[in-house]
Formats: structure tokens, C-alpha cells, sequence
């Protein structure tokens, strides 16, 4: 299963890791994925996976557990 967020969508980002020489070898970006769980319409407890920031958002917002 791919690394992306359940919500937004976000998925991981690509850049250059930079050596003391300034050599550029690709690296990637890894969202940082958490569990939680949300309640649904009908009233089931799902488990989705969502990054830190999502998470937080839906926390202050108070719509996970």
C-alpha cells in the first residue's frame, strides 16, 4: 500500500540529499503516517492513516477519538 495520507492525499516528496562536496543523490521525503481513529456516518470506528499534521488538525477540530 502506498505512503499517502487517507484525507488529503498527501503523498512522499523527492529532493537531493547534499554531501560537504555538494554531490546530489536523490532522496525521498517520508510523510509521517499515524493510525487514528475516526468514528464514520454510521457510527463504526474506522482506523485510517493520516500524517502528523492531519492528525492534529482533526484533534483540535475534534473529530477523532
Amino acid at each position: 500500500m502506498a505512503r499517502r495520507d487517507d484525507i488529503t492525499g498527501k503523498g512522499s516528496m523527492t529532493g537531493n540529499r547534499r554531501s560537504h562536496a555538494l554531490n546530489a543523490t536523490k532522496r525521498t521525503f517520508r510523510l509521517n503516517l499515524q493510525k487514528i481513529k475516526v468514528m464514520n456516518d454510521n457510527g463504526r470506528v474506522i482506523t485510517i492513516k493520516v500524517s502528523a499534521k492531519t492528525a492534529r488538525t482533526l484533534r483540535k477540530q475534534g473529530i477523532s477519538n
